[in-house]
């Protein structure tokens, strides 16, 4: 994570590059650079702060501002009008997490322990919200997909913000079952590790915001060099927004998944992952068709083959964590459908 740190010095490099009028291109590879220090910097802040407020709120704060930059981000191309740019980074961040982390994690503790298991009541708890949120996500277009154009009406606009108030309800029920009426089911066990906290409270909190303030600035620089880094190097938007984008966005949050692998706690890398897959469904993209209401207003359709990626995604996964234990072999199955579809949006 020490390598991390260095690239902050590309913050800096940044804005004289912007000062200086470097091209568009050129301020998005920098932003890049310089979103994931500060993404790791985020969580850190977020790591130190849950020392002081208990490991569940610490938890879903450490979720919350991890996804924070992908809000970020999406908030500034929503403003430019990039609405591929954004549902594709939805789309991303959920198969990103489910293919790319688990993946990831479960190679990486795979190739030190011959199997590892993991809490099978909060995997399916987590696995079949999952479901049911992509379900949710997917359902506005399938109809769009499957009924004659013809046949739609301008009621058919709402159905979005009726999808996307659904799902923030959803996701507030789903805080109230975890930390309420079944915390029981999400009761950690000691691990006998003693931690301390390096910083202090109002230090952590202060940096916490910094790091904030600084993403966003960035963000800003990030998405107005999209275009110009799409026409530069012939990427399609599509690649941009379900690859790079949610990769920079939890660079720091997917190693903190692989880092807990290796510790062999499957089930915090396993709750890193799903737990901010259904953050990004249940969270951030109601927020964001909330918020494109104010400025032109983005519907929740994907196209065809995001539907049966994000679909195949999490059955997959599924699939795999349903008896509780992991090996590598199962790590390589799901890097290899994510590097798959990473290659057919890339020819896109």
């Amino acid at each position: 994570m020490k390598i991390l740190k260095y690239l902050l010095i590309f913050v800096p490099i940044s804005f004289i590059a912007k000062f200086m009028g470097v091209s568009d291109s050129w301020m998005f590879i920098l932003s890049c650079l310089s979103i994931i220090p500060l993404a790791g910097l985020m969580g850190e802040g977020t790591e130190e702060i849950s020392f002081y407020s208990g490991p569940k709120i610490g938890g879903f704060l450490n979720g919350t501002f991890g996804n924070a930059t992908e809000l970020i981000i999406s908030f500034f191309a929503l403003k430019q009008g990039l609405f591929e740019v954004v549902k594709s980074s939805i789309a991303g961040a959920v198969i990103g997490n489910i293919l790319l982390v688990v993946g990831a994690s479960m190679l990486a503790g795979g190739l030190k322990y011959k199997s590892q298991k993991f809490n099978v009541k909060v995997s399916d708890v987590s696995s079949s919200m999952l479901l049911f949120a992509v379900i949710g996500l997917c359902i506005p277009a399938l109809f769009t997909h499957t009924v004659d154009p013809a046949l739609l009406n301008t009621r058919y606009e709402g159905l979005s913000i009726f999808v996307a108030i659904v799902m923030f309800i959803i996701y507030v029920l789903s805080l109230f079952f975890s930390f309420s009426t079944h915390k029981h089911i999400y009761t950690e066990t000691d691990s006998g590790e003693e931690h301390k906290a390096k910083w202090s409270l109002p230090k952590a909190i202060l940096i916490l915001v910094i790091a904030t303030v600084f993403i966003a600035i960035e963000s800003e620089f990030l998405v107005s060099g999209i275009e110009a880094i799409t026409q530069t190097l012939g990427w399609s938007e599509f690649f941009v927004g379900i690859i790079l984008i949610p990769i920079i966005g939890n660079a720091a949050e997917h190693s903190t998944a692989v880092v807990m692998a290796r510790k062999d706690k499957m089930d915090v890398a396993l709750e890193i992952a799903i737990g901010s897959s259904l953050q990004i469904i249940l969270f951030v993209a109601p927020i964001l068709i909330f918020i494109s209401q104010f400025f032109i207003p983005m519907s929740i359709v994907f196209n065809q083959f995001e539907l049966i990626a994000l679909i195949a995604s999490i059955l997959i996964v599924n699939k795999v964590a349903h008896d509780g234990e992991s090996n590598w072999l199962e790590g390589v199955q799901l890097l290899s459908v994510y590097l798959i579809i990473a290659a057919s949006f890339f020819i896109l």
